[in-house]
C-alpha cells in the first residue's frame, strides 16, 4: 500500500496546481469582456455569414485535430510497449506489429488523399 502514497501525493499536487491556476487567472484576469472575444472562433477563418447563425468552417481543421489525435493515442501505446518489449515474447511481437500496420493504413490513406499537405 506505500508504494502507491507517492501517486496520490502527484496526483494531488496535480490538481491543486490546476484549480490553484483557474483561482488565480479568474481573480486576476482582465475583465473586460467585448463583442471580438467573445465571438466564436476556429482555425483562424471567419466563419461564412450566410450559413446560418452558428456559421460553417473549413473540413481541413478537423481533419488535421483528428490526425494529430490518431497518432498521438499510437504514441502513448507504443511507449509502454518499447519499455516492456523483452519480457514480451513473440506474442508481444506479433500484436505491436498488427497494431503498426492497423496504424500504418490510415496515415498512408490521409497521405495519398492530401490531408497532409498544409495550404
Amino acid at each position: 500500500m506505500y508504494s502507491y502514497v507517492p501517486l496520490l501525493v502527484m496526483i494531488i499536487a496535480g490538481g491543486v496546481v490546476a484549480v490553484a491556476g483557474l483561482l488565480v487567472s479568474a481573480i486576476i484576469g482582465p475583465k473586460r469582456y467585448n463583442r471580438v472575444k467573445v465571438a466564436n472562433y476556429e482555425c483562424g477563418l471567419e466563419a461564412t455569414p450566410n450559413a446560418g447563425h452558428e456559421g460553417r468552417f473549413p473540413i481541413k481543421y478537423f481533419l488535421t485535430a483528428m490526425t494529430f489525435i490518431i497518432f498521438d493515442i499510437e504514441v502513448v501505446f507504443l511507449y509502454p510497449w518499447a519499455v516492456s518489449a523483452g519480457y514480451l515474447g513473440l506474442a508481444g511481437v506479433i500484436s505491436i506489429g498488427v497494431f503498426v500496420f492497423l496504424i500504418t493504413v490510415p496515415f498512408i490513406y490521409e497521405w495519398r488523399r492530401g490531408g497532409l499537405e498544409w495550404e
